[in-house]
């Protein structure tokens, strides 16, 4: 039996929030070496919010250094079209930057490649991208963003994505702070 769309969405939302068990059950795809950073990331996880139906974006993910609004995508398929479905993907896409550019945030799309057996199955990708300084800034710098076809259509291609556990493993990076800092 398959899992509904909002199924990846909680999946995400218990993995950025800190959860253990989701943690750990998502440790078990990755390599050995890449599991000590889930503990690290459960002792200082995001705020997560489901905000779907009401902001048009999926999540909201809160941090004293960051907010990000996430748009959650999944698909068995390498590449997910933003062209496809009469462009209402496309559209949601632009709606969305409009809204973050506004007020100096970005959004990131999050990808779930079903069926993925072997490996982190998240990949992250910035939608929007302002010039930004300061820890953001930094993060910015190493999020792909979203591809464009010829025709200038946005486009997610999974192996263009950053792991969800690079991911975490740079924002501990930046945000952990030494021993005895206030």
């Amino acid at each position: 039996m398959g899992r509904s769309a909002s199924a990846y969405e909680r999946e995400l939302k218990d993995l950025l929030q800190g959860d253990r068990e989701a943690l750990l059950r998502y440790g078990r795809a990755l390599d050995p070496t890449e599991r000590p950073i889930l503990q690290r990331f459960s002792e200082r996880p995001f705020l997560v919010v489901r905000a779907a139906g009401s902001l048009g974006f999926d999540l909201v993910a809160l941090r004293n250094e960051f907010a990000f609004p996430l748009e959650v995508k999944s698909s068995s398929s390498d590449t997910i079209r933003f062209s496809a479905a009469s462009g209402r993907a496309g559209e949601q896409l632009e709606a969305h930057r409009r809204a973050v550019d506004r007020v100096g945030l970005i959004v990131l799309y999050a990808y779930r490649k079903i069926g993925h057996r072997s490996g982190d199955p998240w990949r992250l990708f910035v939608a929007s991208a302002p010039a930004m300084g300061g820890t953001l800034g930094l993060l910015l710098k190493r999020l792909p963003p979203l591809d464009r076809t010829r025709e200038g259509n946005a486009v997610l291609r999974w192996e263009s994505g950053q792991p969800l556990s690079e991911f975490l493993r740079y924002i501990a990076l930046l945000t952990d702070r030494a021993p005895g800092a206030v």
